[in-house]
């Protein structure tokens, strides 16, 4: 079998060290990928004039499948978000994000394992913003069956193949009667064709207090737009920190594998950025191409080097830097 053809989009700050690591590791596989580098953010607005220029959403629709650092989002100006608007460009509309507790990690939780699936095209996100007088302005949330459908299919569907216990449906329906209540309609239509998950439905408050309090409570988390975003962060805080959790973005033929953490333009250059959490979207990229064992000698290399504690980045307590931390990662890959 020839190379796997992945685009990688090197992203902001940190985005090209923790890029660098992660195909590093992936190449330490075995798996021959050949990477075709496109550029969004930053640096494709100062060559092209355009954050999300079309060349690289043509790039990834070709190859099908895209690794990608983080991407600079400004707050309250400058450009769109560059990651809202590539997952509307490309139909993205499924994000899928694994929450494992890694050994070594120091933690308010142990085991924890939840799986957060989040409708990626809509709600709030749509970015719709008007100023119907000075002083006032109104963002439309829009929800609609078709998506709301798509995907909830997506997390029962997900749930059935993993072996998962059930799928709990956030919402906030008892205020949002018309949208959320749409939302909460389709997953229940949805969950009657698959009798052997368990279905359960949570209000999104009272979902982040079971979060805290015992994140076992729930398996897969079902959210709509906004609060799938908003709950992704406060689990990723349950098992250390945005540094160690990797995403998807997934739609019809085209998927996008990423870290949920910032560009840290702070730390950007310093060679002390954590990779964890792409070099798991490594893995998880590898699965999706069909290299499974590959994915989880990856996951299981990650573990055994924090379960070792010795190449621990900053972040958390270290003192190596990105390149010895994944060195460290590779090592324990040749051992297995």
């Amino acid at each position: 079998m020839g190379a796997y053809r992945v685009v990688l989009i090197p992203g902001d700050g940190i985005g090209p060290e923790v890029t660098r690591a992660a195909r590093r590791v992936i190449a330490a596989t075995g798996i021959a990928v050949e990477w075709e580098v496109v550029e969004v953010g930053h640096a494709a607005l100062g060559r092209y004039g355009d954050p999300l220029p079309e060349a690289a959403l043509e790039r990834i629709r070709e190859c099908g499948v895209a690794l990608k650092g983080p991407v600079t989002t400004s707050v309250g100006e400058g450009f769109p978000s560059v990651n809202v608007a590539l997952r509307q460009r490309l139909g993205l509309y499924a994000n899928l994000r694994p929450v494992r507790s890694i050994p070594g990690v120091f933690s308010r939780y142990r085991d924890v394992d939840l799986v957060i699936v989040r409708e990626n095209t809509e709600g709030l996100y749509v970015g719709v913003e008007r100023e119907p007088r000075a002083g006032a302005v109104e963002a439309v949330r829009r929800i609609t069956a078709e998506a709301s459908l798509r995907i909830a299919r997506f997390a029962f569907a997900y749930a059935a193949r993993n072996g998962r216990r059930s799928v709990t449906v956030v919402h906030k329906a008892n205020i949002l009667k018309r949208s959320d209540g749409l939302f909460l309609d389709c997953a229940r239509r949805v969950a009657a064709g698959y009798p052997g998950v368990g279905y359960r439905e949570r209000i999104v408050d009272a979902a982040c207090l079971d979060l805290v309090l015992d994140p076992s409570r729930h398996d897969i988390l079902l959210c709509p737009n906004l609060y799938g975003d908003i709950i992704s962060d406060l689990a990723a805080g349950l098992v250390g920190g945005l540094g160690l959790v990797p995403a998807a973005n997934l739609g019809d033929g085209v998927a996008v594998f990423e870290a949920v953490h910032g560009s840290a333009p702070d730390i950007a250059g310093k060679g002390i950025a954590n990779p964890t959490a792409l070099i798991l979207a490594g893995a998880m990229l590898l699965a999706h191409l069909g290299g499974v064992e590959a994915g989880r000698a990856i996951e299981a290399a990650v573990a055994r080097v924090y379960r070792e504690g010795k190449r621990l980045t900053p972040d958390l307590g270290g003192a190596s830097t990105t390149r010895e931390f994944t060195e460290a990662v590779i090592a324990a890959l040749g051992d297995m």
